[in-house]
Parts: C-alpha cells; sequence; structure tokens
C-alpha cells in the first residue's frame, strides 16, 4: 500500500506516531474518451479565454468568486499561515459510542499503522478502545484541510474514518414530500411488511454482495477484445402487482421459506355499513325460506284472482 499520510495519533499526553493508507478503492471500469475518425484519446487543455490560448500550471492562481465575475486571491503563503500546528497530528478530543454517530457523517476510510517507534503504544490504544467498547472523535489536517474524523477498530487495525461537519449534513425538512408520520396504515399491511423484512434478515456478509454491472461489462471488454458477437441480454419480464397488499403478499409468497417464526394475518375487517344493506346469514336464510313460501303461493294467489275476474265478466254478461 502507498502511504497517503505520516503523523501521530495523541490522546491525552500519549503521542502514537502513525502512517496513513487509503482503506477504500473505487473499482469502477473506467472510459477513455477517444477521436472517432482515428482513435486517439482527447486532450484537454486548460484555456484562458481572454487571452485566448492555452495556460500553463505555473500561470495559475487560486480564487474565490464572491460575486459574479469578481474574485479574491489566496496564495500559497495565506493559507499556510492559517494551517493549524497540528496539522501532523490526529488530536482525539473526545470518546463515544459509535451506534451516536448516523452513517450519514462516514466520508472515506483510512487504515492506521505504527510507525517504528509507535508500536507498544498503538498496541495499548488497540486494547482500550476493544475493552471499553469506544471510538475517538478526532480532527485532522490532510492537504491543508482541517477534517473531522473518528478513530475506531476494524479487525484488529486502527481506523480513521473522515466524517462531515454537521453543517455540511443537509436537513431532512428540506426533503420534499416526505409522507407525515401519522399516515395512517393498516394493520394487516403493517404486519406483512414486518413479517417479510423478518424473512429476509440475514448476518451480513459483504462477500455475498458482488457488482454484476461490473462482472458483465468486463465480460462484454474481453469478448470484443477476442472478437466475438456480443448477444443481448433477454428482458426479464416483470409482475404487475396490481397494489400494495398484494405486493406484500406475493414478496412474502417468495420469501415463506426463509420465516422463522411465521406471523398469522388477521383478515381485514369489512368497514361498517348502514343496517339495511348489511345481510346477515340469519337473515339471508329468513328471506330465502320467505321467497320460497311467496313463490310456493302465488300460482294459487294467481288462480283465484283470474277465477274472480271470470264470474265478473258473466255476471255482466248475464245481467
Amino acid at each position: 500500500m502507498h502511504t497517503v499520510w505520516k503523523g501521530s495519533i495523541s490522546f491525552g499526553l500519549v503521542n502514537i506516531p502513525v502512517r496513513m493508507f487509503t482503506a477504500t478503492e473505487e473499482r469502477d471500469i473506467r472510459f477513455r474518451q477517444l477521436h472517432k475518425e482515428c482513435h486517439t484519446p482527447i486532450k484537454y487543455t486548460k484555456m484562458c479565454p481572454h487571452c485566448q490560448r492555452e495556460v500553463d500550471t505555473s500561470e495559475i492562481v487560486r480564487g474565490f468568486e464572491y460575486e459574479k465575475g469578481h474574485f479574491v486571491m489566496i496564495d500559497d503563503d495565506d493559507l499556510e499561515a492559517i494551517t493549524p500546528e497540528t496539522r501532523r497530528a490526529i488530536e482525539i478530543i473526545d470518546f463515544v459510542d459509535l451506534s451516536e454517530i448516523d452513517p450519514v457523517y462516514f466520508h472515506k476510510s483510512y487504515f492506521l499503522s505504527p510507525q517504528d517507534t509507535g508500536e507498544k503504544a498503538y498496541a495499548l490504544l488497540r486494547s482500550a478502545m476493544e475493552q471499553t467498547g469506544k471510538i475517538g472523535v478526532a480532527q485532522v489536517t490532510m492537504r491543508n484541510r482541517q477534517s473531522l474524523a473518528v478513530i475506531r477498530l476494524y479487525e484488529h487495525c486502527i481506523m480513521l474514518e473522515t466524517i462531515f461537519y454537521p453543517d455540511e449534513v443537509r436537513p431532512v425538512n428540506q426533503v420534499p414530500a416526505l409522507p407525515e408520520a401519522t399516515v395512517p396504515l393498516s394493520e394487516n399491511e403493517l404486519k406483512m411488511a414486518t413479517e417479510l423484512i423478518s424473512n429476509m434478515t440475514l448476518p451480513f456478509d459483504p462477500a455475498k454482495y458482488t457488482d454484476e454491472y461490473r462482472s458483465d461489462l468486463q465480460k462484454l471488454i474481453e469478448k470484443k477484445l477476442e472478437g466475438q458477437e456480443i448477444a443481448t441480454a433477454p428482458t426479464v419480464a416483470r409482475t404487475n402487482v396490481i397494489d400494495l397488499m398484494q405486493a406484500l403478499k406475493e414478496s412474502l409468497e417468495s420469501t415463506a421459506g426463509q420465516a422463522a417464526v411465521p406471523i398469522k394475518i388477521e383478515p381485514e375487517p369489512t368497514p361498517s355499513k348502514p343496517a339495511r344493506k348489511r345481510t346477515t346469514a340469519a337473515s339471508s336464510s329468513a328471506k330465502e325460506q320467505a321467497s320460497k313460501k311467496e313463490t310456493a303461493a302465488s300460482p294459487k294467489k294467481t288462480t283465484t284472482t283470474s277465477t274472480t275476474k271470470t264470474l265478473r265478466k258473466k255476471k255482466a254478461t248475464s245481467g
């Protein structure tokens, strides 16, 4: 690994000389932009639009634009004058619990290893942090910039994580269209959602997760190099999910084998309706029997009515 910084960890009167190494790396496959005609990489030059010429690095200075088109000039001596004296020290200010810091604050990770004379002090700090379960909140200056950081353990290594200052994290109230905390939720939907989370809960194993797109892109590049034809992957058909309840049911079915303790889902109660519109089993049965009686009686009633009309007609004729 390449050393990116040398300095020391200080807490109280203890001073531990350390070296810093970048703990993570981006593995994205990057492309160069080429001239389509000859495949030559495109060169980006620094041009001054006023002087209409390319500018050398030695001719470039820093400027802060305090209003449109107006700058205040900042040179290296200006920055040196305000650089903290502790720029070569990781100064631990406090010790806190890791759970007290939301992940939104974490920025970039670095490994720390002891320099030649700092092995015992390094091991002492590591053991003390392991026993107490605490992490250190520190300030460190790197590349002429003071950063907030935490010192914590990663396996058997002390790690520095730069974190954002509070004013660098945007407030949640700026996020548009967030639902209120009092949004009414169906009890059945909530039970099904919690069961789905339970079904999908496993111990975290980082080796399980891979960048499939990067892998496919690497294979595509290799095939291109070998002169093979590139086949288009078939489109995976998507299920037409009707509503939230249907989505939960289908998700539970697909994860049913993973559930440790199944949760009983009670049927959703039918919304109350006026009494005249409600039909119970008893009333339904009574209505059905009454209907049968009425049906059985209706031929007799029809015959009686017809006979009466005939007699009246005959009487009127004879009279």
